[in-house]
């Protein structure tokens, strides 16, 4: 299987299909990230928040899943989670994390890397308060990553909840789930192109200031 990335259209005939420069990051990172995601949300491209987090565990052994981005700002990427999961065992040992959001059907991703930290727990209540009645009770009734016997096991755990809670729509933020926040470091833009000649653009705080490269592919 093989795709040769190339561009709908002649190149710069649209926004699209424009090559990828380091001056479309003379800015910053974060104003190109805001555009190319409300491109792929406009695309109609699937789940466009969904990002690939990589942690590593105690061992130094890499894990990877994937989590929904639900904060984009200059103050970096927010995504929410048990804080016992494995997830957040690792990033608890070593609060460091490398994500990459992933718009295939736009020949486009961003990697994002920097330390990690606690989201202020008003931003998660805010968060918290957003989600839906089942996904908070879901959260209460799952031991995240750990072993279960069966799928009945589960949602007989999320039944209880539920009776726990009645009708009763003020369910309390559990005090092992919150936010994390990837504090951007590195940002890589990558644009496929043809003949795998793709364009990647790096940005790098050093010392205090961004430093912008072309990367080869």
């Amino acid at each position: 299987m093989r795709v040769d990335y190339t561009p709908a259209g002649p190149a710069g005939e649209s926004p699209a299909d424009r090559d990828l420069t380091p001056d479309d990051v003379a800015a910053g990172w974060l104003p190109l990230l805001h555009t190319w995601f409300a491109s792929a949300v406009a695309a109609g491209v699937p789940e466009p928040n969904a990002m690939v987090l990589a942690t590593v565990d105690t061992h130094g052994h890499p894990a990877t899943r994937t989590v929904l981005c639900k904060k984009l700002d200059a103050d970096g990427l927010a995504f929410f989670t048990n804080f016992e999961s494995d997830k957040g065992r690792h990033l608890a040992a070593l609060p460091y994390a490398s994500a990459t959001l992933l718009w295939l059907p736009m020949y486009r991703q961003v990697t994002v890397r920097g330390p990690v930290v606690r989201v202020p727990d008003e931003e998660t209540l805010a968060y918290w308060r957003t989600r839906p009645r089942g996904s908070r009770l879901g959260a209460w009734a799952s031991q995240q990553s750990r072993p279960v016997k069966d799928r009945f096991d589960l949602e007989h755990a999320l039944v209880e909840v539920a009776e726990q809670y009645a009708l009763d729509d003020d369910i309390p933020v559990p005090p092992f789930w919150g936010g994390f926040r990837i504090v951007p470091e590195t940002v890589e833009f990558w644009q496929g192109r043809p003949n795998r000649l793709h364009n990647r653009v790096r940005t790098r705080s050093v010392d205090g200031r961004w430093i912008t490269e072309r990367l080869q592919p």
